[in-house]
């Protein structure tokens, strides 16, 4: 094989690998932000759990406020009832009696709901906070991980690009400009498989005679469509026949 196209070969190699690790770190902030978001979540479930069980306890309050004010009046009407002389007047304070017991059973069946309804909204903070332990334990475990995987990544790059140097130290000033002139326009691919008389990354079928030059590995040949430098994996005879006897199975 031409040296300098089985440069270009690793060059190509090493290079998309580097691409792969670099993409990868530049997607770190992203999950990191999505771990943040969860958690966010999880912590205003809290919150607001929490914000209706307090409601809950400022109503109680209230209700308990309005009971002492009823008791104080009705205790005023039985004071009252003690010193009336009339039948009338007896039974008009005997009223008042009736309204302020009707006022406190009311007030009292109410605050009877909002303690079971609390006891409910109790369960709901618990199981918010417990969800919310369970997400900063795993948000923890999980960014211990992105840290490992972030400095495994950048170890990755930085051999990588190492390797690279050495590779590209082999090569010609002009093989190389044409290299990094065609992966800029081509996604950082350079560097393609003709394969059947196909470009394998553009499917673009080649005239013969490219494909038949690219198949001896011995010049640096580009794909007419794509420009992507071309080379051809020879396949070892025993696989070409066993590759042969497959297709023809039926």
């Amino acid at each position: 094989m031409n040296a300098d196209l089985e440069r270009l070969i690793s060059l190509q190699t090493l290079d998309s690998a580097a691409l792969d690790a670099e993409r990868r770190l530049a997607d770190a902030p992203e999950r990191e932000k999505a771990l943040e978001a969860k958690l966010d979540t999880e912590r205003q479930a809290v919150a607001a759990a929490k914000e209706q069980l307090a409601a809950n306890q400022t109503a109680r309050r209230a209700l308990e406020k309005d009971v002492a004010v009823q008791q104080g009046r009705l205790s005023k009407f039985r004071e009252t009832a003690m010193a009336v002389k009339t039948n009338v007047e007896y039974a008009a304070v005997q009223k008042e009696i009736a309204f302020a017991q009707g006022e406190i059973k009311g007030i009292e069946d109410k605050e009877l709901e909002l303690m079971l309804a609390a006891d409910d909204l109790a369960a709901v903070v618990k199981k918010a906070e417990a969800a919310l332990a369970a997400g900063e334990k795993a948000t923890s475990a999980e960014r211990q991980k992105m840290a490992g995987e972030t400095a495994a990544l950048q170890a990755d790059v930085d051999r990588l690009r190492a390797e690279r140097g050495s590779v590209v130290s082999g090569l010609s000033a002009q093989v190389l400009a044409l290299f990094e002139q065609v992966a800029r326009k081509r996604n950082g691919v350079a560097v393609s498989e003709a394969r059947g008389g196909v470009c394998t990354i553009c499917h673009v079928r080649l005239r013969p005679q490219v494909f038949n030059t690219v198949r001896r590995n011995d010049a640096i040949i580009q794909c007419d469509h794509c420009n992507r430098i071309l080379f051809f994996v020879t396949v070892p005879a025993a696989a070409a026949a066993d590759a042969d006897v497959n297709q023809s199975t039926p």
